[in-house]
Formats: C-alpha cells, structure tokens, sequence
C-alpha cells in the first residue's frame, strides 16, 4: 500500500485503531475478573497496557509510507531517551535516523468516569516530558541533535 491509498483510507485505518484501543480493554478487563485479582473501577482496564498500540501501529505505518525507513523506527522495549529530571523516559515510538532524533511519541488514552482529573493527570505528564526532553536537550545529554519543536 502506498501512501496515497493510506491517507484515501485513513478514516477506516483510524477506526481500526479506535477498535483495537476498545477490544484490548475489554480483554484487559476480562483478564483480571477472571484471575481474581482486577483493579477498583475501570482502572482493570487500563493497567495491562497495549491499548494504544493500534494508534502506534498507524503511526508506524504513516512514517514508514512517508518514507522512513523501518530500521529508524523503534517501538517498545528499545524506547528509552536521557531525561534531565529522571535517568530516563520511555516512549512508545522513536524515530532516528543517521543518530539523530527526529521523533519521539507516546501515546495517552483519555476516558472517563473522571473526565477532569484524567485531563489534569495527562496534562501535567505532558508538559512534564517536554520540561524534561527540553532541559535534557540544553543538557546536551543529545549530542549534535537538531532543537526539539
């Protein structure tokens, strides 16, 4: 598939992803019941992870299609970057190529019954990465890398 036939179909690629996110934590909730030992609320749900890597595999398959190579892109367990604040951060997709990097993602689901508080949490951890990839960047914990934007 080129990337004109994804960005034709991306509306059915993004609902693809919208499904594996819901079915993962149905699956994840399952899971817990029936071991025994689930997490309070819709917390059961989330904590087994993997919900949002259908948002990464379509984030892959875009970068791939616009011309990235495979071997610049790294997904889970090879995902670390030097923090400031912290030793490290581990994303859910980095993208570096010729030892640059040009990318860093993490993906955050956000849903209810605490709409606000969820909101709150994922704002705080955002502006917290940035704060920490920024100082870390000034650091130079990044070499020659280009200034993130």
């Amino acid at each position: 598939m080129n990337t004109d036939d994804i960005m034709k179909d991306i509306a059915m690629h993004t609902a693809k992803a919208v499904a594996h996110y819901w079915q993962t934590r149905s699956a994840q909730r399952r899971k817990q019941k029936d071991s025994g030992k689930a997490d309070q609320g819709l917390r059961s749900a989330v904590t087994g992870g993997a919900q949002m890597d259908g948002f990464i595999n379509l984030f892959t398959e875009l970068i791939t299609h616009a011309g990235i190579p495979e071997p610049c892109i790294f997904r889970k367990k090879a995902v670390e970057l030097p923090g400031f604040f912290r030793p490290t951060k581990e994303w859910d997709l980095l993208i570096i190529r010729d030892q640059t990097l040009i990318a860093a993602i993490e993906a955050k689901s956000q849903v209810g019954p605490s709409f606000g508080n969820n909101f709150n949490n994922r704002t705080e951890e955002a502006m917290g990465s940035a704060l920490d990839l920024w100082t870390a960047f000034r650091q130079r914990a990044y070499l020659d890398s280009p200034q993130p934007s």
